[in-house]
């Protein structure tokens, strides 16, 4: 049987390649990866180097050391989803894996609603000129979208648009989180948009929502924001009950 690895150049992080081959789902949760002395072997480091590497995933919580058997990859609700590590490796390598496309997507929606909720009532003008921009951006980028520099800077706008979201609802904890999410909202954003079979509706959705904030009416908001996601559902080929989006929203 091949292995999911490739031999890396020198110096390489151990826990770089086994990141890789874990977020892409060559490795799923319950599969042991290779054993040390084998690093040690494919790799040519010593076993100290790929302890601590192995150490890194440890403590991200993507696996586990499992005396007398090796490292088993844990399940997805043991990763620690926010830590940045482990977003960072998510955006890079992750898109192959729809189950954790699934996880994310189901996150924001059931939080990106309510956010969009607070910031309709919250929203300074300075905030809504972060939206605008965002928006303007866009709609200009998806006009432009002929080359992958400017799907690239369409995408870079639609992640600023939501996080823009989330600091306009002045929570500190809100606008923290959007750094936090920043990676794993790119990564939906590209796919989505990749996949997207209408991006002027999409426009429009996300136009109703600023629209929603700037007026101020919060259940508006939430309503356009779930129908973003929907789209970004959609886009993905996901189930709406592989999500909380088949559950629905009940508004206070």
């Amino acid at each position: 049987m091949t292995s999911p690895l490739r031999k890396p150049p020198a110096r390489a992080s151990i826990a770089e390649y086994l990141a890789e081959a874990i977020f892409a789902g060559r490795y799923q949760p319950g599969d042991f990866v290779p054993r040390e002395l084998d690093l040690c072997e494919r790799f040519a480091i010593n076993r100290s180097a790929v302890r601590s590497d192995l150490r890194q995933l440890v403590d991200a919580g993507i696996i586990e050391r499992i005396s007398g058997h090796g490292s088993k990859v844990r399940e997805y609700a043991e990763w620690h989803i926010l830590d940045p590590q482990v977003t960072e490796w998510m955006s890079r390598y992750a898109a192959p894996n729809p189950e954790i496309q699934r996880e994310i997507l189901a996150f924001r929606l059931d939080v990106e609603p309510y956010v969009a909720m607070t910031a309709a009532r919250r929203a300074t003008a300075r905030d809504l000129v972060a939206i605008e921009e965002a928006f303007e951006g866009l709609g200009q980028n998806l006009r432009n979208a002929s080359c992958a520099e400017e799907r690239r800077l369409h995408s870079e706008c639609d992640v600023a648009f939501h996080v823009a979201i989330f600091k306009a609802t002045h929570n500190i904890v809100w606008a923290q989180l959007s750094h936090i999410l920043r990676p794993s909202i790119h990564l939906l954003v590209t796919m989505s948009n990749e996949h997207a079979s209408d991006p002027e509706e999409s426009l429009e959705r996300h136009r109703q929502v600023m629209e929603s904030i700037r007026m101020r009416r919060p259940k508006e908001a939430f309503l356009a924001a779930q129908a973003v996601l929907a789209g970004t559902a959609d886009a993905l080929g996901l189930e709406p009950g592989a999500s909380s989006l088949g559950r629905g929203f009940e508004l206070p």
